[in-house]
């Protein structure tokens, strides 16, 4: 049975032949370097007896990709032996800051879990943990090596048991061959897909094996070959282009097969070549050569220069029948369409991927990732550059069970409670970053473990609302918090109305209440609504009265005249109370008022409302809670009372409504009625509240005064209604 060349690692090195292999193309000092490295690498891989991936065998694959000195440097002192046995200051003293900078970042991503909670790996948390490992890392080199070791870790899976393979695998297609597809390194991709298909899905690889009836090796010398031909043909016409191609590797053919549910026979880019122009006439006079030269099939042809994909995406590409019969897919592009399509929206990693959103700062990222890898030499501007964009307006942190959670730059461990769910957060008394206690203000990097300390009920500080505290950095967290206050006040105030119900019901005798009438009076549609309305001082224990007292007995519709001039006479000498239709009232005994005198109500615990002279006495002796049961009154002919409106306008903020009308009702002013509207375009909220005084009274003009020294009030002003 045929399969790919699956590569195994070779135990019996000889030192002379690899060192002369990784110090090629590297000057002498970093030779010497590399030599000593080898050296350590060699000697740990023979102490250490465990089946783990091993430095010499890493740094192979880094050679093969063309890396730098310090990348295989970094890639042979990675070894697991010498991670555990060299420490990072002996690394740095032999080899320099760079290298053990990359070194330490290698070994953060080589220590973490090879193995995740499938859970976990849902595609967003894989997609969050892809971006975790760029933003924590920073240094395209060291993402280049974990790639490489990952491929040694699957080169000897076959030697772990069924569980670990399957894990392994899949976290490989699901975290790193995202990664190594986005980086364009072609060379690592391929084999980390067949490696992790051929551990999931062992059947289909060996089917799909011996229908290619083909090595992978064969097929890239197919390729090697028709390549070798089309570029005689172009140099032949005198056209200057770039051609290169490859073949398709087993997971990629099974990917397509399974998305256009085809059998392997009826694809045709098995084998495929790019050819790199310079112009759009370029484009088309190879396709011109190229159909002349080769039979195409027609079906095959898309001309996507003169109708680009949605995505912008321009090329031509044509299937032709090369030599024995195989067909090969050839696409023909300028410089510019190729760098559109491997950068721009449709970079090709884009397109394998499956769509989504756009985040620019990452695919910036990416794209600065790349140019490092194209680019001859050590370019350190490219580098700084990435390293400044990873930096970017994003952290990942990591749940205490390995849950990626993405923040803010900036951000604290209290932002991240109420990231994972708003009562872990109002229930946070502490952090732990890392295993060690941090303060709540403390700014989260990526790559940091976070655990969340919590009290038994639900807790948060007025305190972590201020900006200049440092406690929350993210608005949604603020929000959480802003409501968590806003339920405790509601609560406050329905319980506080519930109490002045209730007094006001046993002082006028009822046992029960209707609750219908009151809602439709005060138009609240649930009760506690209309209780916590009443706990906020928008419905008076004045206007409770009036709504919950008897009703006025009926007198006759046609009197006697006798009679009439009495209850006329009655009519005049009867006490009024602003709000409250026919009160019951009794005259207090203490200072006998007469009708012509100024009077007040007092509203009694146990004989309803007393009428006494505004200069009685007992009323002056009153404590500061008895002068709340104080209402405005007045004799029935003297007096007339009428209902002010007046409007507020003000900045909107939480409590405004109920310090305006705590401020009417301190002055024992009547409110009948309260409508408030808030602009949501500039956040200005006007009130029109309904207030019964008695003609002649200055009260008012005191309680609006008071009103425009609230805080957020822009103006005030009252019309007679």
């Amino acid at each position: 049975m045929s399969r790919t060349s699956v590569q195994e690692p070779d135990a019996r090195h000889d030192e002379a032949d690899l060192r002369q292999q990784l110090c090629r193309g590297h000057s002498p000092e970093q030779g010497e370097l590399i030599a000593e490295a080898l050296s350590l690498a060699l000697e740990a891989a023979a102490k250490d007896a465990r089946s783990r991936p091993r430095g010499v065998d890493a740094a192979l694959v880094m050679q093969r990709l063309k890396t730098d000195a310090p990348s295989l440097l970094a890639t042979l002192l990675c070894d697991p032996w010498l991670r555990e046995t060299l420490p990072e200051d002996a690394v740095r003293r032999r080899f320099g800051d760079e290298v053990a900078e990359l070194v330490h970042k290698a070994n953060w991503l080589n220590t973490f879990a090879d193995c995740r909670d499938s859970a976990l790996l849902e595609p967003e948390q894989a997609e969050l943990l892809r971006r975790m490992l760029l933003a924590v890392v920073n240094d395209v080199r060291a993402v280049l090596i974990k790639l490489a070791y990952r491929l040694e870790r699957l080169r000897i899976l076959a030697r772990e048991d069924y569980a670990v393979r399957r894990c392994v695998a899949q976290e490989t297609l699901d975290i790193f061959v995202p990664l190594a597809n986005r980086l364009g390194v072609a060379q690592l991709k391929w084999e980390l897909e067949d490696l992790s298909f051929r551990y999931l899905h062992p059947l289909e690889y060996g089917d799909l094996a011996r229908q290619l009836a083909e090595t992978r090796s064969a097929r890239e010398a197919y390729v090697q070959n028709f390549t070798e031909e089309l570029n005689r043909l172009l140099v032949s016409e005198g056209v200057a282009a770039k051609v290169y191609g490859r073949p398709k590797h087993i997971h990629s053919i099974w990917k397509k097969m399974e998305r256009k549910h085809v059998a392997m026979d009826e694809l045709y880019d098995l084998r495929a070549v790019r050819v790199i122009v310079e112009s759009i006439g370029d484009c088309y006079a190879v396709l011109g050569m190229v159909h002349s030269h080769w039979q195409h099939i027609a079906k095959e042809f898309d001309d996507y220069i003169a109708n680009p994909k949605p995505n912008g995406y321009k090329s031509l590409h044509t299937v032709v029948v090369g030599p024995e019969g195989k067909p090969v897919e050839i696409q023909i592009r300028t410089r510019e369409m190729h760098t559109f399509a491997e950068y721009g929206v449709a970079a090709h990693w884009r397109y394998k991927e499956g769509g989504g959103n756009r985040d620019e700062a990452f695919e910036r990222n990416i794209a600065l990732l790349r140019g490092l890898l194209e680019s001859p030499g050590d370019d350190h501007t490219l580098l700084e550059n990435f390293r400044l964009e990873a930096h970017g307006s994003d952290v990942f942190v990591l749940s205490p069970k390995g849950r990626i959670v993405r923040l803010a730059q900036g951000s604290t461990p209290l932002d991240f409670a109420y990231a994972i769910h708003t009562e872990v957060g109002n229930r946070c008394r502490g952090a732990k970053v890392n295993g060690r206690m941090v303060p709540l203000t403390y700014a989260l990097k990526s790559g940091e473990r976070v655990e969340i300390l919590t009290g038994s009920r639900a807790a948060p500080s007025r305190h972590w609302l201020e900006p200049s505290s440092g406690f929350l950095h993210s608005a949604d967290a603020r929000s959480k918090v802003r409501q968590w206050f806003r339920q405790q006040d509601y609560e406050h105030d329905w319980r506080q109305g519930k109490a002045i119900l209730d007094r006001e019901r046993q002082r006028i005798g009822l046992r029960e209440i209707e609750q219908k009438p009151l809602l439709d009076r005060y138009r609240h549609k649930r009760w506690e609504d209309f209780l916590a309305a009443v706990g906020r001082g928008e419905i008076t224990a004045a206007q409770l009265a009036g709504q919950l007292g008897p009703a006025p007995s009926s007198v006759p519709l046609r009197p006697a005249p006798a009679k009439a001039a009495a209850a006329g006479a009655a009519k005049a000498n009867r006490v009024c109370i602003p709000g409250i239709p026919n009160p019951v009232t009794h005259l207090a005994g203490c200072c006998k008022p007469q009708p012509g005198d100024p009077v007040v109500g007092y509203i009694s615990v146990t004989r309803g409302l007393a009428v006494h002279r505004r200069d009685c006495g007992n009323i002056g002796r009153l404590n500061e809670t008895q002068r709340q049961r104080l209402i405005d009154a007045y004799w029935s002919g003297t007096e007339e009372a009428t209902e002010v409106e007046v409007q507020v306008t003000a900045q909107d903020r939480r409590g405004l409504l109920r310090d305006v009308t705590q401020t009417l009702t301190n002055e024992r002013l009547n409110i009948s009625r309260a409508f408030s509207y808030t602009n949501p375009n500039d956040g200005q909220v006007t009130m029109h509240i309904g207030v019964e005084q008695a003609s002649g009274d200055r009260t008012l003009e005191i309680a609006l005064a008071r009103i425009r020294g609230l805080e957020g009030i822009l103006t005030v002003r009252c019309n007679t209604v």
